[in-house]
Order: structure tokens, then C-alpha cells, then sequence
């Protein structure tokens, strides 16, 4: 079994971003991130409404990096400390040396290549550092820019579930990629 260790926090590098922890001081980005429709479109999850519900979100991401269950980073400019987007770790299976990756990005930055470079980035992470056998991702079928990014990453499509997951009413498809570390 997998022992999973984000102390100290692992702050990332690429050649344009810097990956780092989430603070409250990130409480109107991802206030913006996460009521924007736009952005929560293919993310099965009710939308935040004030400041207090992205405050409750920052909490929930911070709990589960102190617990060393899951780990979000947030994704900026190398140049300007600002968020941009969300990139994850969740749902953890140490069991199966295996976890689930996950982003958002804010439309302002949407087609420059962003989400592939941090992408790419975690992938390295999730396997020399976090010792992964596999990365997954689970996206919405209608989703092609994701899917765009995970194909160009390397990930395959791995299943289609057909209205596996009841939200609001609605029963919804998800598709599932994969990466193995070989």
C-alpha cells in the first residue's frame, strides 16, 4: 500500500508556471473559477455562491493535504502569483497505487497550452514522486477540450459509462482515460 506524504508542501515548477498551495488569500479566484458556469460546466458539482462557499472549498482542499488523502495546487504565471485554475490529485487509491487527476482553468487562459504543461508536470510527479502505477481522469463525454488535453498527455480512453451518475435530477455518461506508468 501507498503512503502518501504532502509535507512539506511540494511547490512545482514548468517552464512558464509555478504550482502552489491554495491559500485564503485565493478566495475571489476561486470564487470565480467555481461560480462561472462556464468553467462548472462539465463538473458535476453545485456552483459556489459567495465568498464563504470558496472559502469552504479552500478548507476541503486544505483538510485533505493535511490528512495526505488528496492534493490541489493552484496553477499561476511563473511572473504573477495570481490564480488561474485548480489542478489535482483526488480520490486516492494507495491500495491500488492509483489516483485520479483533475483541472480547471480559468476561460481568460483557456487554448494556450496551460493545462497540457501542468499536466505533463503531474504525471511526473504522480509517478517518480508519488510512486503511481496509474493516473486516471474522468471527464464528461461533450467535454473535448479535456479530452483534447488528456489525449495529447498520452492518457487513453479506457470506459464509457452510460448515465452512471445521477445529478440534479439528470442521469449523466462519464468517460474514463488512463495513464500506466511503464
Amino acid at each position: 500500500m501507498l503512503e502518501f506524504n504532502f509535507h512539506p508542501f511540494p511547490v512545482i515548477e514548468t517552464e512558464r508556471l509555478l504550482l502552489r498551495r491554495i491559500t485564503n488569500d485565493d478566495v475571489n479566484e476561486i470564487f470565480e473559477l467555481r461560480s462561472n458556469p462556464e468553467t462548472m460546466k462539465y463538473i458535476p458539482r453545485p456552483l459556489v455562491k459567495n465568498n464563504e462557499d470558496a472559502l469552504e472549498h479552500i478548507a476541503m482542499i486544505e483538510e485533505k493535504i493535511e490528512s495526505n488523502i488528496g492534493i490541489n495546487w493552484a496553477i499561476t504565471l511563473k511572473e504573477n502569483p495570481k490564480l488561474l485554475g485548480i489542478i489535482g490529485y483526488y480520490r486516492m487509491q494507495p491500495e491500488n497505487h492509483r489516483a485520479e487527476i483533475g483541472y480547471m482553468l480559468s476561460p481568460n487562459f483557456h487554448g494556450k497550452g496551460i493545462i497540457p504543461e501542468a499536466v505533463n508536470r503531474l504525471i511526473q510527479y504522480g509517478f517518480e514522486d508519488l510512486k503511481l502505477h496509474s493516473i486516471e481522469a474522468v471527464i464528461d463525454p461533450e467535454n473535448y477540450a479535456s479530452e483534447k488535453v488528456l489525449q495529447k498527455c498520452g492518457f487513453v480512453k479506457e470506459a464509457h459509462f452510460k448515465e452512471s451518475e445521477l445529478y440534479e435530477g439528470k442521469f449523466l455518461d462519464k468517460v474514463i482515460y488512463s495513464l500506466l506508468n511503464n
